[in-house]
């Protein structure tokens, strides 16, 4: 069905019709009908619109609704009306707008002076014509509808659609500007207007709006009665995302921006600043390990070991098998003088990567302070007793003063009884086969 014909496309207000089914709005075989006033569920509007949402009766199969009251048109062309809903939701257009030109032209016939139904049943008819391509049909509803029941959504949005589709970007422009006065909260309209925003920049350059037609002024009563209906739960939720999506993506900036000044500031050798940046990213996400490695460096590089090892340590916490972090860590034991536990670190980089050398040779030198460390303590603890411990009695012996390579024999035979709890001396002048092999072990746990 339908009239469209196909004329030549033009320019501003003069243009042609042409058929656009799909984009901005849906045509045949699109799908169901956009809602563009933002509302779901609600058998009337202020302007007097139906929705055409189909009832639990209509999913069930069951054709009583049919004969639902329908404002004050008499049964006959009510149910008319419903047939007509019931079509337009299953997609039959064509059909759907014979119910409709039925239940007008029996309003008519029987000379119901009804302006509110009269509306809803040529908007209803202009939402057919729009679905079949049929713009210069829909403009003549719609705008019938708006004699009837002035600064009516619907019939407004639909026709802005069709002046749309028709290239008439100045009317479409106004409808649209018409339908934000009545309601603000209306998307389609917001996204329409920017969109032909543009097309009519650069149709009549930087005077466009002097071309306009005038804007009607949608009394204040209109305007009112909108801001008075509560949004829908679906709009209030829709709203919360579009906000949280926002959030997220200046967060997102804004933490990318911090993240890449902090490291800039970190090749300068700028420590301290790049600690302030790295701050500011785990306020954003607290749990970006990158940052915790990072901070550590900084931390480290300021002498400040052990918040160093409490930001590997939460690294770690995110991800258990992270290289860096393990590093780090043992840089901040050493600086502690925990040898042993740098010692550790450093062995599981080497088991994540056998290829670091960086950690095999901190692990050489960890090696190193570790064997100095308990020789240190163990003849710290002897001379605090006063002597040397004999090989036979236990008893102190008095220290002598003796060649370096003497002295360090003893200190081994001293931690070799220490660690091993053994009263065997040392032979020969060396220590225990086992305590000489933990000490030269690079692996020492």
């Amino acid at each position: 069905m339908g009239n469209a014909q196909q004329r030549p496309p033009g320019r501003g207000d003069g243009g042609g019709q042409r058929t656009q089914p799909c984009n901005p709005g849906q045509g045949r075989g699109c799908g169901k009908a956009p809602i563009i006033n933002g509302t779901h569920g609600n058998n009337r509007t202020h302007t007097g619109e139906e929705s055409t949402v189909s009832s639990p009766a209509e999913t069930e199969g069951d054709s009583s609704y049919l004969d639902a009251p329908a404002g004050a048109l008499p049964p006959p062309l009510a149910r008319l009306k419903n047939e007509g809903n019931k079509l337009f939701k299953n997609g039959q257009f064509g059909d759907a707008l014979e119910k409709y030109s039925q239940a007008i032209t029996g309003c008519e016939d029987a000379g119901i002076d009804s302006p509110e139904d009269l509306c809803i049943l040529h908007s209803n008819r202009a939402a057919c014509y729009l679905k079949d391509g049929n713009s210069t049909d829909c403009i003549t509803d719609c705008t019938r509808a708006l004699e009837l029941q002035p600064f009516s959504l619907k019939p407004l949005l639909r026709r802005a659609l069709a002046h749309e589709y028709m290239e008439r970007y100045r009317k479409a422009y106004v409808d649209y500007k018409t339908v934000l006065q009545i309601d603000v909260s209306v998307q389609a309209a917001h996204d329409s207007i920017n969109r032909i925003t543009k097309v009519l920049i650069e149709q009549d350059g930087p005077k466009w709006r002097e071309q306009l037609p005038e804007i009607p002024l949608v009394p204040l009563s209109a305007q009112q009665h909108r801001r008075e209906e509560p949004p829908s739960q679906e709009m209030l939720q829709a709203r919360a995302d579009r906000k949280a999506e926002g959030e997220a993506r200046k967060a997102e900036v804004r933490f990318s921006s911090l993240k890449k000044e902090g490291n800039d500031l970190v090749r300068q050798g700028c420590f301290q600043d790049a600690l302030g940046k790295y701050n500011e990213c785990l306020q954003i996400k607290p749990n970006e390990c990158a940052v915790y490695t990072n901070r550590a460096l900084c931390y480290l590089r300021g002498g400040r070991f052990q918040e160093a090892k409490q930001d590997c340590d939460s690294a770690l916490e995110i991800e258990p098998a992270n290289k860096k972090a393990f590093y780090r860590r043992a840089l901040a034991f050493k600086g502690l003088k925990d040898y042993l536990s740098a010692s550790t670190d450093l062995q599981e980089v080497l088991q994540l990567d056998p290829n670091v050398q960086e950690a095999e040779q901190e692990l050489e030198e960890m090696t190193l302070l570790l064997r100095q460390s308990l020789m240190s303590n163990a003849t710290q603890g002897v001379m605090e007793r006063g002597g040397w411990w004999s090989r036979d009695k236990r008893a102190p012996l008095p220290i002598k003063a003796e060649g370096s390579q003497a002295f360090a024999f003893r200190r081994l035979r001293l931690l070799a009884c220490v660690t091993t709890g053994s009263e065997e001396s040392v032979k020969d002048g060396h220590p225990p086969n086992s305590t000489n092999a933990a000490l030269d072990s690079p692996y020492i746990l």
